[in-house]
């Protein structure tokens, strides 16, 4: 995804703009390289910070994500970038590397979680309580850069987190209410909140993590995926919209052909949602899926 001209063009525009040694001007400039860090970002900056997000359409798969001189543009004359690390978005790294200034403030998820490179699911926004402390960070960060403001950020950091009970409540009470649920899953998009809702991941680990890397799983995986669905042996079928192949259409296939509620997930906040309202639009697909036996392959916007 990478290519030189891309970083040369990232350079070029970086000595232009001289933002290294260029003052702030209000409002910031703010990138969340995933648009649901974005979205937290503008919550807590709100009028202050003019928001920009990368990787935005629900529609395509994340990983396929090509750079381009426009978003190494977009990166040379950012004040703060919120990306989430365990090479997801490793591409970002290079191009900010290449567009070196030593004013910009970069948070990087995984380090402010403390999570280290050998972590397996780099999905992290779906780890709704580990969000407070990225809103703190991103407070923290805006008030460097712009310290007049330092007290409205810290308030709506607060207010973000509190936003965050009604989910947190949520997903305490489908763990009390269906505990130990098996659910099946493509591949590990959503494991944090469906682990924190109380559900048994049956689907094996090897193969989450092959489809996630686009690897060939072995047979006997899935072999056993196929089971937990043609035998009735996981409630849900947890299905991620953005990553599909023949393989994954056929565990959908096999999901519908034998009544067992689907799922849709996302790596990508769908368009007209907030972080909020999509998590919280997941959990009641959840429910509905085992009190109802409904599926919700595709998100509807939440309020």
């Amino acid at each position: 995804m990478q290519q030189n001209g891309v970083l040369i063009a990232a350079l070029a525009v970086a000595l232009l703009l001289g933002h290294a040694t260029a003052g702030h001007a209000a409002p910031l400039q703010a990138i969340g390289i995933e648009s649901q860090y974005a979205d937290i970002i503008a919550q807590i900056g709100g009028p202050y910070v003019t928001v920009t997000a990368i990787e935005t359409d629900p529609n395509t798969d994340p990983h396929e994500f090509e750079v381009s001189p426009r978003i190494a543009a977009a990166l040379a004359g950012a004040d703060l970038v919120v990306e989430n690390g365990l090479g997801y978005d490793g591409w970002a790294d290079k191009m900010l590397a290449a567009t070196a200034n030593p004013a910009r403030q970069t948070i990087n998820v995984q380090h402010i979680l403390g999570l280290p490179d050998s972590t397996e699911n780099p999905h992290l926004w779906y780890a709704v309580t580990s969000m407070p402390t990225l809103g703190d960070a991103i407070a923290a960060a805006l008030a460097k850069l712009d310290p007049a403001h330092a007290q409205i950020f810290q308030a709506n950091a607060r207010k973000f987190e509190i936003s965050l009970i009604p989910i947190m409540q949520a997903t305490d009470a489908f763990a009390h209410d269906f505990p130990h649920v098996k659910i099946a899953v493509t591949e590990p998009v959503g494991d944090y909140l469906l682990q924190a809702a109380g559900a048994d991941i049956a689907t094996p680990w090897a193969l989450q993590a092959a489809i996630m890397n686009g690897t060939d799983p072995a047979p006997q995986d899935v072999t056993a995926q196929t089971a937990l669905l043609t035998a009735h042996a996981a409630t849900i079928f947890v299905y991620n919209q953005q990553v599909t192949d023949p393989l994954t259409q056929s565990f959908l296939a096999a999901a519908k052909q034998n009544q067992i509620p689907v799922v849709g997930v996302y790596e990508t906040m769908p368009a007209g949602d907030t972080y909020q309202s999509w998590m919280t639009a997941e959990l009641a697909a959840l429910r509905a899926a085992v009190t109802m036996g409904k599926s919700t392959e595709i998100l509807a916007p939440g309020p």
